[in-house]
């Protein structure tokens, strides 16, 4: 065995305050084995298998999913309302049309409602043949790991009242063709939610490599640079203007990476600046084509002997994703960190959309639209080569609007971020062509 201690990321990103009440704290690693080790006995829970046994596949699974989402809902009084959106999906790796459900439990925000933060992760599971329906394919890790969160999570932030919405999800078919994300995009652009966030679980339950490589210290955080939904006017105005490294889905990976830097309990976010894994893709793409902000979490290190893998031992190698190549305690710290972002992002205002004008002047003009229940608004400047925001704005406005005397703006980026009145400041929208998080509003004209 051999530790990897990668190092600190050689930038500074804005640290959104913490809240006095944490909930993280109350995350339980015990639950969360408990809860994976009640997926991995459905045997099998591939897209393609059974829906009607009531102890195996994947229709049985989705059953325990809804109890465990109708018991979190009876001990807050019936907070969560939970739905289950349906389609039937035929493709590649759906020869025959299938019936597709997803399970999702939704916590309505105090004051704005329509406001909407998602966490979400995959409860089909495979083996090495993706179309091998009957094979025990018990999926602990993939995604196991990430439904055990989504849950935990609803447990945890459901005793708490949040302006904004949170949406717990478990989706279905994400082997088969990510089709249980785009069921949900498609239901939250039906519903008129104004997404904010989709925090992306997959493959978040263990510390050691196929190679041996450990690393518990870190979690990796992926996002797109150029927003999947951009036409062709919006590309000609980032490659002219910037932007093609300030999505709404890149803000809020360094949004997340700052409240990891903020914990202090030796857990870090590793920020990955693409789409997704080399040649592989998640559940949080349909989202992003949709241009919705979203980002995929997913292991430091990931352990190809225990993923996709027919159950076997071959030369002394055990392989099969079984709970017992996990690492729960890695589990817990990745819960706690995805319910510390869900109640920040759902305490906090939405971004706003911001522009800046600079050209032919030696001061630059930031306008912004403002936003529900913002009390003030920061103002963030950074050099065009800088990863990060930086630690402090460089100026709080009541307004919508600030002149920036002497700062030329060819030589930087800007960004706004809104700030409740009790503190809570949301992610930073960059004031570049594509930079605002809802996709419903558009940002001032310049």
């Amino acid at each position: 065995m051999h530790r990897f201690l990668f190092p600190l990321a050689a930038l500074v990103v804005a640290v959104p305050a913490l809240a006095a009440d944490e909930p993280a704290a109350d995350v339980s690693q015990a639950r969360l084995k408990s809860d994976v080790d009640a997926l991995v006995s459905f045997g099998t829970r591939h897209t393609l298998s059974t829906q009607t046994d009531p102890k195996r596949g994947i229709g049985a699974a989705r059953d325990w999913a809804r109890g465990r989402f109708e018991t979190a809902s009876k001990a807050c009084g019936g907070c969560l309302e939970i739905v289950e959106p349906e389609t039937m999906v035929s493709g590649p790796r759906m020869p025959q049309p299938t019936r597709l459900i997803d399970v999702v439990a939704i916590q309505k925000g105090t004051e704005r409602p329509d406001e909407v933060v998602i966490v979400q992760g995959h409860i089909d599971s495979r083996v090495t043949d993706v179309m091998n329906a009957n094979a025990d394919a018990p999926g602990a890790n993939d995604d196991g790991s990430g439904t055990a969160l989504v849950l935990e999570a609803a447990r945890v932030l459901s005793k708490n009242k949040y302006p904004a919405t949170i949406v717990y999800a478990v989706l279905s078919g994400e082997e088969q063709g990510l089709y249980g994300g785009k069921l949900l995009a498609d239901y939250a652009e039906k519903q008129g939610w104004h997404v904010k966030a989709v925090l992306n679980n997959d493959i978040v339950g263990n510390s050691r490599g196929s190679d041996g490589l450990v690393d518990d210290t870190h979690v990796r955080v992926f996002s797109e640079g150029e927003r999947a939904d951009a036409d062709d006017r919006m590309r000609a105005a980032m490659r002219r203007d910037g932007g093609e490294n300030d999505s709404p889905s890149r803000n809020l990976s360094r949004f997340i990476a700052g409240l990891g830097a903020a914990d202090g309990k030796g857990f870090s976010v590793r920020q990955v600046w693409r789409t997704d894994r080399m040649g592989r893709g998640g559940d949080q793409i349909p989202f992003e084509d949709k241009g919705y902000p979203a980002v995929r979490f997913s292991v430091a290190v990931e352990n190809y002997d225990h993923q996709h893998q027919d159950l076997r031992t071959e030369n002394g190698v055990v392989y099969g994703d079984t709970a017992q190549f996990m690492d729960f305690a890695y589990l817990a710290r990745v819960t706690r960190l995805n319910v510390r972002a869900l109640a920040a992002l759902a305490t906090a205002p939405m971004p706003p959309s911001a522009v800046a004008q600079a050209a032919v002047q030696t001061f630059t003009d930031v306008s912004w639209t403002p936003v529900a229940g913002a009390a003030r608004y920061h103002v963030w400047q950074r050099r065009t080569d800088q990863p990060g925001w930086g630690a402090r704005p460089v100026r709080t406005v009541e307004g919508t609007h600030v002149r920036l005397d002497g700062v030329r703006g060819d030589d930087w980026f800007f960004g706004v971020s809104a700030v409740a009145a009790n503190g809570a400041e949301s992610p930073v929208a960059s004031a570049v062509p594509g930079g605002g998080f809802d996709k419903s509003v558009a940002p001032p004209k310049g």
